[in-house]
C-alpha cells in the first residue's frame, strides 16, 4: 500500500507538468508516447495496459523509421523497434551486444532455470550446439512424424469423429493445446500425459505449466517491476502462485529425468526421445531438466496458437481452405499416399497459409534484449547500456512499408514468386528475410525446432481439413492474448461436420 501511495503521489506531482520529456540521446526522428519527468509514460501506458500490442502499433506506425522509445518508472528505457534492419542488428549484426540480459533472466528464472532459452554466453553456446545437434537428426525427425500419426490417427481424429455424432461444440484451441502437449511430451520426455481424453481430468502438470507461464508473462507486463518484485519477496499473492506451480514443475520433470535416468542404465540403447539423448551425452539432472522445460515450454503453445488462428481464419477465406484441400488431396493421390515427411515437405500452399496466419497472429508478439555496451541501431537510434531492445512480430505484421496497402488481410498468395489460384496452388515460396518475418526469432538464436514445429503443424492441418470442416460458433473477432505464447481470449468454439467423401 505504501508503494502505490508513493506511485500515486508521483503521478499527481507529474500531472502538473505539459511538456514531455526528451534527451539529447533519442533523435529527433524517433517518436514515441508522451513522456515526464520521473514517470516517464507510466500513464499513457497504464491507459493503454489493455491494447498494448495495438498501442505500440499504432506509434511504430506514424514513428518515420518504425521505432519508438518508451520510459517508464519502474522499467529500463525501452527501445521497441519493427524495423528489419534494426532486427538484423541485434539478432545478427551485433549478436554479442544484445543477451537476453539479467532483466528477462528474472522474469523467466524461477520456471526455466538454466535452461536454453533463459541463459547467454557459453552456457547457451554448449546447450545450443547439443541441441542443434539432436534437432538435425534423421532418427528425430522419423520419431516426430511416427508419434504425430500415433496421436493424430488414434486420438485427435476419433476425438472430433466423436464430436460430430454428439453434435458436441468443440474449444479447438483447447484441443490442440492438449494434442500439442502430448506430443511434446512424447518427443521430448518419452512419456504420454495423454491429455486428449477429454473423460479424464487435466494433470497437475499441465495446470502448473499453464499457471506459471501466465504469471510469469504478466511479470515482464507489469507497469512497474517493482511490485512482482515485492510480493517474490513477501511470498503473496500471484508469486506465491507462481512459486508452488514451479516447484510442481519442476519436481514433476526431475522424476521423469531420474526414472529415464534409470532406465537407460538397465539398458543402455539410445532412446528416440530428447531426454533419453541428453542423458547418454552425460548431462546433469538439473540441467536436463531445465532443458526439456524450455523445450515442453516452446513446443507446447506455438504450435497449438498457430493452427487456432490458422482454422479460425481459414472459416472466414473458405476459398484458401479448399486451395490447401486441393494440394493435400493431389499430394496423397486422392487418399491412395499416407501423410510422411516427403508429402510434407511439399505442401507448399500449407505452409503460405500457415506462415500468413503467424504474420497477423505470431505465437510470440514481441521478444527483447538488453544491450551490454552503448550502441547505434541502423535508424540511428541510441540504445544505451543496460536498455532494453524489443523487436516486435505483431507490429511488423501490420506494416504498410513491409507489406503493402493489404497489411491487415489474409492472403497466402503472398508468400510466392508468382500468382497462384485454384486451379494451381502449387509454385515457389518466396525467400522472405526472417528479420522481416521474424516469429522463429532469426541469427544465432533462430529456432531449432522451426521444420520440427511446420512438420507438425502441416501433419495435423491437413489430417483434419481433408475429413471435416471447422466453423467457429461465435461470429465475432476473437481477441488476441499475448503473454508467453499468444492465445485467443476465452478460446475457440466449433462446430465439427464431416466433409465429403469425395474430398479424400
Amino acid at each position: 500500500m505504501f508503494l502505490l501511495l508513493v506511485i500515486f503521489v508521483f503521478l499527481g506531482f507529474c500531472l502538473l507538468f505539459s511538456f514531455p520529456y526528451t534527451t539529447k540521446t533519442t533523435p529527433p526522428s524517433i517518436d514515441g508516447p508522451p513522456s515526464y519527468p520521473i514517470i516517464g509514460c507510466l500513464i499513457s501506458f497504464c491507459q493503454n495496459r489493455r491494447r498494448l500490442l495495438d498501442w505500440y502499433t499504432d506509434l511504430l506506425t506514424v514513428s518515420p523509421s518504425q521505432t519508438i522509445v518508451v520510459r517508464r518508472l519502474g522499467a529500463r528505457r525501452t527501445v521497441v523497434t519493427a524495423n528489419p534492419a534494426n532486427v538484423e542488428h541485434m539478432l545478427k549484426s551485433n549478436f554479442v551486444n544484445f543477451p537476453k540480459g539479467k532483466p528477462f533472466t528474472e522474469i523467466l528464472g524461477d520456471l526455466l532455470g538454466c535452461g536454453i532459452f533463459n541463459v547467454d554466453g557459453e552456457l547457451w553456446s554448449s546447450q545450443r550446439k547439443l541441441a542443434s545437434h539432436e534437432f538435425s537428426t534423421k532418427s528425430l525427425r522419423e520419431f516426430v512424424v511416427k508419434t504425430l500419426q500415433e496421436e493424430v490417427e488414434g486420438r485427435l481424429i476419433p476425438l472430433l469423429e466423436e464430436a460430430v455424432d454428439g453434435e458436441r461444440i468443440l474449444d479447438l484451441q483447447d484441443v490442440l493445446r492438449r494434442f500439442a502437449f502430448d506430443i511434446v511430451c512424447k518427443v521430448s520426455l518419452g512419456t504420454d500425459p495423454n491429455c486428449l481424453d477429454l473423460s479424464l481430468p487435466v494433470p497437475p502438470l499441465v495446470k502448473a505449466f499453464d499457471a506459471a507461464s501466465e504469471i510469469s508473462a504478466m511479470r515482464g507486463m507489469a507497469p512497474v517491476y517493482a511490485v512482482w518484485k515485492t510480493k517474490k519477496a513477501l511470498n503473496i499473492g500471484l508469486e506465491k502462485k507462481l512459486k508452488e506451480a514451479i516447484e510442481l514443475v519442476h519436481g514433476s520433470v526431475l522424476e521423469i529425468v531420474r526414472n529415464k535416468k534409470k532406465v537407460l542404465e538397465n539398458n543402455s540403447q539410445e532412446g528416440s526421445d530428447l531426454l533419453s539423448r541428453l542423458l547418454l551425452a552425460g548431462h546433469k539432472e538439473e540441467v536436463v531438466r531445465d532443458m526439456v522445460i524450455s523445450f515442453i515450454m516452446a513446443g507446447r503453445d506455438t504450435t497449438s496458437a498457430a493452427m487456432t488462428w490458422l482454422f479460425w481464419l481459414l472459416s472466414k477465406h473458405q476459398n484458401t481452405e479448399e486451395m490447401i484441400l486441393k494440394e493435400v488431396t493431389s499430394l496423397l493421390n486422392n487418399g491412395e499416399k499416407e501423410i510422411d515427411f516427403e508429402v510434407l515437405k511439399d505442401m507448399n500452399f500449407l505452409k503460405a497459409s500457415l506462415c500468413e496466419s503467424m504474420r497477423l497472429y505470431p505465437p510470440v508478439a514481441w521478444d527483447s534484449k538488453h544491450a551490454a555496451n552503448d550502441d547505434v541501431l541502423p535508424d540511428g537510434t541510441f540504445v544505451g547500456k543496460g536498455d532494453r531492445l524489443t523487436y516486435f512480430p505483431y507490429g511488423m505484421g501490420r506494416m504498410e512499408e513491409l507489406w503493402g496497402k493489404d497489411k491487415l488481410e489474409f492472403r497466402p498468395d503472398r508468400w510466392f514468386e508468382e500468382p497462384v489460384d485454384l486451379e494451381n496452388t502449387g509454385g515457389q515460396l518466396k525467400q522472405v528475410s526472417p528479420y522481416k518475418f521474424p516469429v522463429f526469432q532469426a541469427g544465432p538464436r533462430v529456432c531449432l525446432g522451426k521444420e520440427m514445429a511446420f512438420i507438425q503443424m502441416k501433419y495435423v492441418v491437413a489430417s483434419v481439413l481433408r475429413r471435416f470442416k471447422i466453423r467457429p460458433v461465435c461470429l465475432d473477432q476473437p481477441v488476441f492474448v499475448p503473454l508467453l505464447t499468444a492465445h485467443m481470449a476465452g478460446g475457440c468454439n466449433v462446430k465439427i461436420e464431416r466433409r465429403d467423401s469425395n474430398c479424400d
